[in-house]
């Protein structure tokens, strides 16, 4: 297909621990990223490369435009999300979780949205009237609490923070990821956050299509997400509200850590 947009994308697809499904997860993103119009390249970060094989086998996928990158060691869906966005190249950065619950073809619509609203960050949403979700009831139960939290705690005025396809304008990022600390749960609780205090107020929510195919957590596990997701979104408010540490002022206090410097110059 001709790419005759002037942006051009970068989708980021983090993985952990799925080398039996990788590959799979790789050819149909790319079905997907070959029928729109954006020129793209496709970065699947692997956050632990010696965690199993899913590094070697989304190696195996010789596809134009694809990047395979990771580290040895497993530090978190945040952490990877951070280490591909500062290495991508797009002058619009989109991350969509690997595991295919949220069909890929919603890569587009964010990018309409994104269009028609001269938008900063356009959220996939699973409260979105548009979207078609299926998803068991302790997921639900996760979801409405991550909207609270998000909400009345940080102020994030959007109804679905937490489902995983996400797209950003290129200057969002590099103003908001120097800033950034929280490398697991509530890594897109503290994007959304930040972004928004930094004056990034243009956040809409877009349609995705979602099949949770995994069956429901048990009780145990579905209360420690919600209780670490509001651990480290009271931190999050903390830092925001109590310690200003994301202000401009507080730069020296930011931890550095130069894998994770955005290279600012698209195409460097």
């Amino acid at each position: 297909m001709s790419k005759n947009s002037n942006h051009f994308l970068s989708v980021i697809v983090p993985a952990y621990k799925q080398e039996n499904t990788i590959r799979q997860d790789i050819y149909s993103i790319y079905d997907t990223l070959e029928q729109i119009r954006y020129p793209y390249e496709l970065i699947l970060v692997v956050d632990g490369t010696k965690t199993d094989k899913t590094f070697q086998e989304a190696r195996k996928c010789h596809l134009k435009n694809l990047s395979v990158i990771g580290y040895p060691h497993n530090r978190g869906k945040g952490y990877a999300l951070r280490y591909a966005m500062a290495r991508s190249k797009g002058d619009y950065v989109a991350f969509i979780d690997s595991g295919m619950e949220i069909d890929p073809n919603g890569i587009s619509m964010l990018l309409e949205h994104m269009e028609w609203y001269q938008a900063d960050i356009i959220v996939g949403s699973k409260q979105h009237p548009a979207s078609q979700v299926k998803y068991p009831m302790d997921r639900k139960i996760i979801s409405f609490g991550a909207h609270l939290i998000s909400k009345y705690l940080l102020g994030i005025n959007i109804h679905d923070t937490q489902a995983g396809l996400k797209i950003f304008k290129r200057k969002v990022l590099e103003k908001v990821l120097p800033r950034l600390l929280v490398k697991s749960y509530a890594f897109d609780l503290e994007i959304l956050s930040v972004s928004s205090f930094l004056g990034f107020n243009k956040i809409y929510e877009a349609p995705i299509k979602l099949n949770y195919a995994f069956e429901s957590l048990t009780h145990a596990t579905g209360l420690a997400t919600i209780f670490n997701c509001l651990k480290d979104a009271l931190a999050v408010f903390y830092r925001l509200k109590i310690l200003h540490y994301y202000d401009d002022k507080n730069k020296r206090k930011w931890i550095y850590d130069p894998e994770l410097e955005m290279r600012i110059n698209t195409g460097q």
